[in-house]
């Protein structure tokens, strides 16, 4: 019984600071995960990640499949709209790959926001390797639902 009454005392607690979101967010995303994906830097508005290509990502080209770049773009751009503290769902996405990757590459997004409104935001998300070479150039649009992250 008491244990119930604690449960039902539980206070929401918002979320205030983008690394608290981006915290959240990650902890509780299996895919970004696996991806081995590291958060270097986060504010509102934009995100930072860092990831190593592995050999069970590369396909028939012996290249990284062009899911794991789109991949960690999209996970960029959930963690730079989402840090401003509302929910925010990408409604349009699209990527251009500019050079292979490769196993064992080091792949750093930089997710930068374009335009902010109340319901909508625009990103660029550039994707380089270690040598600073552009892997890929992706953009999305989120739409903000107003539902603010809580705990």
């Amino acid at each position: 019984m008491k244990k119930q009454q604690l449960l039902n005392n539980t206070k929401t607690i918002k979320m205030h600071s983008a690394k608290e979101v981006v915290n959240h967010m990650m902890a509780n995303d299996a895919f970004s995960q696996w991806l081995g994906i590291e958060v270097i830097e986060n504010e509102p508005g934009y995100a930072k990640l860092k990831m190593v290509v592995r050999t069970e990502m590369t396909n028939g080209f012996n290249i990284a499949h062009g899911g794991i770049a789109y991949s960690l773009a999209d996970s960029a751009l959930a963690f730079a709209g989402n840090g401003r503290g509302t929910h925010a769902v990408s409604i349009e996405t699209s990527i251009a790959h500019t050079k292979p990757a490769h196993s064992d590459d080091v792949l750093i997004a930089e997710a930068l926001e374009k335009s902010h409104t109340k319901r909508f935001g625009i990103y660029e998300v550039t994707i380089k390797n270690q040598h600073k070479e552009l892997i890929a150039l992706f953009k999305g649009t989120l739409y903000r639902t107003g539902k603010e992250w809580e705990t």
